[in-house]
């Protein structure tokens, strides 16, 4: 996970159109990385990710591995 501080406004951040109110998560992806952050809480922490990382990480929801149910 990536660990920097990307609170400054310099992220192009990406919400789906299918959203919600405020009950969803942004996406920025910056050359080489992905960041999540809270859509109620646009000045809080990110979480950061390589793109490899996200791919990953993208691939077992598509699998359904990761369901709670």
């Amino acid at each position: 996970m990536i660990t920097e501080d990307h609170r400054d406004g310099a992220l192009d951040w990406r919400k789906s159109s299918y959203s919600g109110a405020n009950a969803c998560v942004e996406v920025a992806r910056p050359d080489g990385a992905v960041f999540v952050r809270d859509s109620k809480d646009l000045a809080g922490p990110s979480l950061g990710f390589s793109k490899e990382a996200w791919q990953s990480f993208l691939a077992e929801v598509a699998t359904g591995s990761l369901d709670l149910a």
